[in-house]
């Protein structure tokens, strides 16, 4: 019979990357509020410690594990860490991304391939297998993507993003498929606009009055008309997160206010 003390996380302790602002810090909370213990990482210290500082107001265990995930020695570096402190990972969510300019597909170049795929998609694989070696000791776990809707109809001017996401989406799958009989359980949510500094940043080209117009037009395409928030992609993290989620593995969440209704996913 559904208890609704299945979508608790008291006792659990998870992993949140790219966990200092946008949708990692609004999952962050989530978990926060619903009993985890949280390790937050990124590269940068500073914002890490103003975002536990919050979530240690709520009554939160934070750790605060600064780190640089495109890099394969960082990324056991805070699996170690976060082993050492809480014991074990229950929780891995893989948010942290990286789309640091726009470029045409004829104009892309090698660095910026590699500045994206390094974080968006070898970050996340090899973050994933890291943890799925301990929470397989363990006797399970919850592995959660944060693809995006660009993986699926690619956007103008951000192709290797969109290749990128599209990547995590496989990604997702391959390991559901070999990790379920141990247990742990493999999903993705992908977001479609939501109002972070990295979505914003696709209008930091042009003028205040440009940026509003476009972000204006951008509604028009949306049935619910408005800009998405990083908190409302919180409550589908903490479903996959539980022991409410159970029998969901190689699945995706659509959260981008109805925008590929009549796509073919």
């Amino acid at each position: 019979m559904f208890d609704l003390s299945q979508f608790s996380l008291k006792g659990k302790v998870a992993i949140v990357t790219g966990g200092s602002r946008g949708i990692g810090q609004g999952i962050a909370y989530g978990f926060a509020k619903a009993g985890a213990k949280v390790a937050i990482t990124s590269r940068k210290a500073q914002d890490l410690e103003a975002t536990a500082c919050e979530m240690t107001a709520v009554g939160c265990e934070v750790l605060v594990v600064p780190a640089h995930l495109g890099k394969l020695e960082e990324i056991q570096r805070v699996v170690d860490t976060v082993v050492q402190k809480f014991g074990r990972i229950d929780i891995l969510v893989n948010n942290a991304g990286a789309s640091p300019a726009m470029a045409s597909v004829l104009d892309a170049d090698e660095r910026l391939w590699d500045t994206i795929m390094n974080l968006n998609l070898k970050g996340v694989y090899f973050m994933s297998q890291a943890c799925a070696k301990v929470m397989k000791k363990q006797g399970g776990g919850r592995i959660i993507n944060i693809a995006s809707i660009d993986g699926v109809n690619p956007e103008p001017f951000v192709s290797v993003y969109s290749i990128s996401k599209a990547g995590v989406r496989q990604a997702t799958r391959a390991f559901a498929m070999e990790l379920a009989r141990d247990n742990i359980m493999v999903n993705a949510i992908l977001p479609g606009p939501i109002s972070t500094k990295m979505m914003n940043s696709h209008w930091g080209h042009l003028s205040p009055e440009e940026a509003q117009k476009q972000k204006e037009e951008l509604c028009k395409h949306l049935p619910t008309c408005r800009i998405g928030e990083p908190d409302e992609i919180a409550g589908a993290a903490v479903y996959l997160a539980s022991d409410a989620s159970s029998y969901t593995t190689g699945a995706e969440i659509i959260i981008d206010g109805g925008l590929l209704l009549g796509s073919h996913v």
